[in-house]
């Protein structure tokens, strides 16, 4: 069996090695750009894992692995066009390194080359493998909708909240691993519980972000902290300290969040006090907690011996930087 890192070199080894041989150069320039800043690839190391669960050998699904890894940078992709993002990575958008039409059409070649990857798996499996891929692309289109949306409402509840991030995030994680299962024949209750697995664990894991734009060691986290204050954004944190703040402490939330001129790190240290007091981390900590257990229960119902199980619980736990 394979450990993490021995499975992310492949990963990165695939991407490097795709080849770009279709014209015009400069529709795949983007993407060879864009597939070649780095980043994690949890997603396509997630869907590895899980095969190996069950078998070895786990690079004859490569190519749905790094289909995933594909779909994430194309989300990211248009993301940062929505966004008018600048950096990605530390390295300039394809938007700024080229522009707005450059960066749709790649991105939409990017979503192509991902289906394209996909249909490459064991025909026994096609139907299922599209099916649950299908789901979850929509899926993650109608998470990235609420966000928008909720961009322009005062009055989003925690429930709302968790169903966003839910199908914006965590359901790529869940897809990842039932499809690792999925193509290695595993059981419909491994697969199910599985997809559990990646969704608490993607619940978690975003909700761990949240905490660390707030908390978070600037050299550790890689970006100043404060963003999400800074910005407004409609974050966990942000969601419950207005729902639980008293009368004085609402008006100064509300105060800063209309601020359109301000000093950034006042801002921060202000709204950062605001959920001391308001006792916001401890609470973000215990939904972090909640959702954690969550997923280590469905790992356990996985009908595989602890030894098939040691890479990925090796890996859940550098993720979330904790034992699991």
């Amino acid at each position: 069996m394979y450990n993490p890192e021995e499975l992310l070199k492949k990963v990165n080894e695939a991407l490097d090695g795709l080849a770009y041989d279709r014209q015009p150069l400069t529709l795949y320039e983007p993407i060879k750009y864009v597939l070649s800043l780095g980043g994690k690839r949890i997603r396509p190391v997630l869907m590895l894992l899980a095969y190996q669960l069950y078998k070895d050998a786990p690079e004859c699904i490569m190519q749905q692995a790094i289909g995933l890894e594909t779909y994430h940078n194309f989300t990211l992709l248009h993301d940062d066009v929505m966004d008018q993002a600048d950096l990605r990575r530390g390295h300039p958008t394809v938007h700024k390194k080229w522009n707005d039409n450059q960066a749709i059409l790649s991105g939409d070649t990017m979503l192509l080359q991902a289906f394209q990857r996909m249909l490459q798996c064991d025909a026994r499996v096609l139907s299922e493998v599209m099916q649950l891929f299908v789901t979850t692309t929509l899926e993650i289109d109608e998470g990235q909708q609420f966000d928008v949306e909720f961009e322009d409402r005062e009055d989003v509840t925690e429930d709302e909240y968790i169903e966003m991030i839910r199908l914006k995030t965590s359901v790529l994680l869940a897809c990842a691993l039932k499809m690792g299962g999925l193509l290695a024949g595993a059981s419909a209750d491994d697969q199910a519980a599985l997809y559990r697995l990646g969704e608490k664990i993607g619940l978690a894991f975003q909700l761990q972000d949240d905490l660390l734009d707030v908390y978070g060691d600037t050299k550790v986290f890689g970006k100043n902290i404060g963003g999400d204050i800074v910005s407004n954004k409609k974050t966990y944190m942000l969601i419950n300290a207005v729902n639980r703040a008293n009368t004085t402490q609402r008006a100064e939330l509300k105060r800063w969040i209309e601020s359109r001129v301000f000093d950034r790190d006042e801002k921060v240290a202000a709204v950062t006090r605001l959920y001391d007091e308001i006792g916001i981390r401890q609470l973000c900590e215990e939904k972090i907690n909640y959702y954690f257990e969550q997923g280590r229960q469905y790992l356990e119902q996985i009908q595989v011996g602890d030894e098939r199980k040691a890479p990925l619980r090796q890996y859940i736990a550098q993720m979330m930087n904790r034992r699991f």
